[in-house]
């Protein structure tokens, strides 16, 4: 069966485009895993639900706001015996008016992998590259939220070095927002979840120090956790990087040990 010209031009440019994400993504991984140059993370903030109030809290952020994630990454690589003193260096960006593409609820691989294209170019169009492929893009959609209904899905990809986090638009979620900001950030260069479908740290892999006893209660969060274990089943989101750690599991993943 002969395909129409339309699909098979459709076709031919979809695997063309895949391609090229293929290329830039293979360089973009033998990069940031190399760590032998700080790894620069840019926040661009996103009003998400046109309030007044984001706004303002948008138009006073700083890259003080977000030094405490470049701190953690110092001291957290020290622990490691990292030889490269700053890991990262996450600084604000310009605002950005532009939504990014919603994701699919209940999607599947191809509905994924067509959201994936579409925020590719989303991004590409409201920031261009300029030639910098190596840097990680950290799309922040700041909401105020409302009473018992939870933010969406955060999400991290390696393929592309960007980041979508929907974050609270409230001084005292800063260092919360924070946190939720480097894991997103760590899912770039190649770290993954480790929490399970009710969102309870995995036993070892999820926990700061699964070797501890007692086991109960955890002094610290795992970073790709990000919740401090106080009990089988029983856990609460770390409030500050200040209790979170990068576990033996996560810096394998990264490559900061072999």
């Amino acid at each position: 069966m002969t395909l129409p010209r339309f699909a098979t031009v459709r076709i031919t440019l979809l695997l063309a485009c895949l391609t090229i994400v293929g290329f830039t993504s293979a360089h973009q991984h033998v990069y940031t895993r190399n760590w032998n140059q700080t790894l620069n993370a840019v926040i661009y903030p996103i009003n998400g639900d046109g309030h007044l109030a984001t706004d303002a809290y948008i138009q006073q952020l700083t890259d003080e706001d977000f030094s405490p994630i470049n701190t953690w990454g110092e001291r957290e690589a020290r622990r490691h015996d990292l030889d490269l003193a700053r890991p990262f260096d996450v600084t604000l960006g310009q605002s950005i008016a532009q939504q990014p593409p919603h994701f699919p609820d209940n999607a599947n691989a191809v509905d994924a992998l067509a959201w994936g294209l579409r925020f590719r170019y989303w991004a590409w169009r409201n920031t261009p590259d300029e030639g910098e492929l190596t840097r990680v893009r950290l799309f922040i959609v700041y909401q105020t939220g409302e009473d018992n209904q939870p933010l969406k899905h955060s999400l991290g990809m390696q393929k592309g070095l960007m980041g979508l986090v929907y974050a609270y638009s409230l001084d005292r979620q800063t260092a919360q927002n924070n946190v939720v900001i480097a894991h997103e950030l760590l899912h770039t260069v190649g770290a993954i979840d480790k929490y399970d479908a009710y969102g309870s740290p995995m036993l070892p892999v999820g926990f700061a120090n699964p070797t501890r006893m007692p086991l109960y209660p955890q002094r610290n969060a795992e970073i790709m956790a990000g919740r401090i274990p106080t009990s089988p089943g029983n856990a609460y989101m770390a409030e500050s990087l200040r209790s979170v750690i990068v576990n033996p599991f996560t810096a394998r993943e990264i490559n900061w040990i072999q």
